[in-house]
């Protein structure tokens, strides 16, 4: 038998857990590899940011406006192009794709590695990077979320999301960690580092075997297929429901854009402290996923989900209002962990319910609100931050966080009824049709 084959989805016969495919675990190097790299980056973009910008005498305010722009500019080609890298992802080899963008993103690393070893390293320099990382980021997301349930049987997807969150969630902890530690050692190591990290991803990728792709229409024009992708999301309130929850919740309380401010200007505790505060919630994210990859979730998801959001948006309030670092930490714990639950149950919700040949689409409409709620919600604490100061703009996100909770669970009363990830009847015929 040749282990790198691909199952089929619906073969229950086959392996019993992901790591046994071949082609899943050179999928999580990947992604492991990657995210690494992305976060180990991305954490250090902010900071030689914010930090040039307070250099030149910018007041704390101010250097915050140049964080939101740093989200803004990841945030706007993603948003243009996702409904073009949802088609992609479903018209073209999912693994291709994914390689020619983890590329991309290694060519930047290399760019800023010049630049900040040759200390020539600007803002504007920062802000084009930002833009070619947010173009990459936005046709490598669609294909690679819609790959994943191409590797494995249906009956052990949501075991495989959760030890693709782990391989996320530890990028998102070790990279920015491995970010601030580089980086007091010189400037260009980060990115240095974070090159070579993608050239591994790139090379798992091209170890993936062979997959299924899914049908399409000959005679479906592009915009035509677009469309019916979006139709799709809007009419299966499930899928509407879960993934706007997390837009306007993660959105409204996402702090992470100002870690540099609480870093150097309201904790006082560095970069090393700032890699520490990167960090906090991605432990908590990461052993959430750890222990869902022991123990699935069976029962419940709906209200459970909506409970996990609740707590995120109560943590983040504390987590603003407070200034000491084991406090911080630990809110930021709870933070990560709560938000890891609803990742969890809403990738398995979206994943499970929609059929293989909508998958890039319907990803690349979730991942244009994972963007406008990461990136654009860093973009949107920056201003708010500028505006109102930035503890204020922290817990008046917190709070909207819980607001979202109430008015969700009544506009979507499928999110507080929803017991189990089986999908329904139809979207199980369509998968076997396809």
């Amino acid at each position: 038998m040749n282990n790198a084959a691909s199952p089929s989805p619906d073969d229950l016969s086959e392996p019993s857990h992901p790591f046994r495919v071949a082609n899943f675990r050179y999928y999580w190097v990947s992604r492991l590899s990657m995210t690494l790299a992305q976060y180990a980056m991305l954490l250090i973009i902010g900071w030689q940011t914010y930090n040039i910008a307070r250099d030149d005498g910018m007041g704390i305010a101010e250097a915050s406006g140049q964080l939101a722009l740093i989200g803004l500019l990841q945030f706007l080609p993603l948003f243009i192009l996702t409904p073009f890298s949802g088609l992609a992802a479903d018209r073209f080899d999912r693994r291709k794709l994914g390689r020619l963008t983890v590329l991309l993103q290694l060519a930047s690393a290399l760019v800023l590695a010049w630049f900040s070893w040759t200390e020539e390293i600007t803002i504007p320099i920062l802000f084009s990077v930002a833009v070619v990382l947010g173009i990459a980021r936005g046709f490598a997301g669609p294909a690679l979320s819609a790959l994943s349930p191409n590797l494995v049987p249906r009956a052990i997807l949501p075991t495989a999301i959760a030890l693709s969150s782990i391989s996320w969630q530890v990028g998102m902890i070790v990279g920015p960690a491995l970010g601030g530690v580089l980086y007091r050692i010189a400037p260009a190591l980060p990115y240095a580092g974070a090159a070579i990290l993608f050239a591994i991803s790139a090379i798992a990728l091209t170890l993936i075997g062979k997959v299924p792709q899914p049908a399409t229409r000959k005679d479906q024009r592009p915009i035509g297929a677009i469309v019916d992708g979006l139709a799709y999301v809007v009419r299966n309130k499930m899928v509407l429901g879960a993934i706007t929850l997390d837009l306007f919740a993660v959105f409204l309380a996402g702090a992470t854009a100002l870690f540099p401010v609480y870093a150097r200007d309201i904790l006082q505790v560095g970069e090393i402290g700032l890699s520490m505060l990167a960090a906090a919630p991605a432990t908590g994210a990461a052993l959430t996923a750890l222990f869902f990859s022991f123990r699935p979730l069976e029962s419940n998801v709906g209200p459970k989900m909506l409970l996990a959001v609740a707590i995120f948006g109560v943590a983040t309030i504390v987590f603003g209002l407070s200034t000491s670092m084991p406090l911080s930490l630990a809110m930021l714990f709870i933070v990560g962990a709560a938000d890891m639950f609803s990742v969890y149950i809403r990738q398995s919700l979206i994943q499970l319910h929609t059929p293989d040949d909508k998958r890039g689409r319907v990803s690349s409409v979730s991942l244009l609100t994972i963007s406008a709620s990461n990136e654009g919600g860093d973009a949107f604490s920056g201003a708010l931050a500028f505006v109102i100061g930035p503890v204020a703009a922290v817990v008046v996100g917190g709070v909207g966080a819980l607001v979202t909770v109430g008015l969700w669970s009544r506009i979507f009363p499928v999110l507080r009824t929803t017991k189990t990830f089986d999908p329904p009847e139809d979207v199980l015929q369509a998968g076997r049709r396809n």
